[in-house]
């Protein structure tokens, strides 16, 4: 089975890519806190002239808080994101980049275990399986984890599932054939070459709602700084 999905991944999305748009170390960074309960498309609106206009760490760290929020105020939870954001580009400019430091990211505001997965993997090719609401549902409807399973049991079983040297790539496969393929509402299964192994299609489970609140839980409550 883990063969049939690598393969059909492969032939759907041979080159998986990150969808954030960034240039820069500290954008990626910034863009996937950002991407908490929005998606990637919502946060390429609100930062394609933020990035643009302020363009190095001095000129975003010169920003206020409600000068930032006037910028993200599409995506949602604005204020809350707009601190993260504040504090963010402070911590990392004191540092001059982002480090290849698990503990140290998620120690930054809005930055939990998800957040922190994708950014190593994507900037430093470190092995992570980052799991977002995406990867959550579609796991649990291949049969590769259980619908009792809470977002890091996920995480440790998907591991456990797919080869290492395989982890970013699969990661990056997962998340887009959830976007666009295997979607919480109205999931192309007809055109699916893996129905015969799904367990919604045989009515194993309904993820969709149970997928969404899980992962809303746990990514979403670490924006609010202490």
């Amino acid at each position: 089975m883990r063969e049939q999905i690598i393969n059909y991944l492969n032939e759907l999305y041979p080159h998986p890519k990150c969808e954030l748009n960034y240039n820069k170390d500290y954008e990626l960074l910034l863009s996937v806190m950002l991407s908490a309960q929005t998606t990637d498309k919502s946060v390429n609106a609100a930062t394609s002239e933020l990035y643009k206009k302020y363009d190095t760490l001095e000129k975003l760290d010169a920003l206020s808080v409600l000068e930032i929020s006037n910028y993200i105020k599409r995506i949602g939870f604005t204020q809350a994101k707009s601190k993260n954001f504040k504090f963010i580009v402070g911590k990392i400019k004191e540092l001059g980049y982002v480090p290849n430091d698990r503990e140290y990211l998620e120690s930054l505001p809005g930055v939990g275990r998800k957040t922190a997965s994708v950014v190593l993997s994507h900037l430093f090719n470190e092995p992570n399986f980052a799991v977002d609401t995406h990867v959550f549902r579609v796991s649990k409807r291949l049969g590769i984890t259980t619908k009792k399973d809470d977002v890091l049991k996920t995480e440790i079983k998907l591991k456990k599932y797919f080869k290492k040297d395989d982890w970013n790539r699969v990661n990056s496969q997962l998340v887009l054939f959830g976007r666009y393929n295997c979607t919480s509402k109205k999931p192309s299964c007809e055109l699916c070459k893996l129905k015969n192994i799904c367990k919604e299609k045989k009515g194993w489970i309904n993820s969709s709602f149970y997928c969404t609140v899980i992962v809303w839980v746990t990514d979403l409550f670490i924006l609010v700084p202490s």
